[in-house]
């Protein structure tokens, strides 16, 4: 087994069309169906809440970003237990985040 390395300027951006203003890039896919990944929000964007089956790790890198009642500006990390449900995550300005996922996506609420 090596390490692996992905430059900056290598990490792919893919549009994300289930949520409009949303784009990804995958760094790593350490378990099945689990997700480590940079992922922009353009300011006004929604994600509406929602759960996943495991816990999920988020690092704000810029911007601020509203989730539930909490503003979270660069700097912030939050961890959301399995099954809790979390969210709305609203882009109050152009946002990145690094998520770690380590399992299945799971269920998100109609608009």
């Amino acid at each position: 087994m090596e390490q692996s390395f992905i430059d900056f300027e290598d990490q792919q951006f893919s549009d994300l069309d289930i949520f409009p203003g949303t784009s990804c890039a995958v760094l790593a896919e350490p378990v099945e169906q689990g997700s480590i990944h940079r992922l922009k929000m353009k300011e006004g964007t929604v994600i509406p809440p929602h759960t996943h089956p495991v816990d999920e790790f988020v690092y704000v890198l810029s911007g601020t970003l509203k989730t539930g009642q909490r503003v979270c500006e660069k700097g912030t990390f939050w961890k959301t237990p399995a099954e809790m449900r979390q969210g709305p995550h609203e882009a109050l300005t152009d946002v990145e985040i690094i998520t770690i996922r380590l399992g299945p996506m799971g269920n998100f609420e109609q608009a």
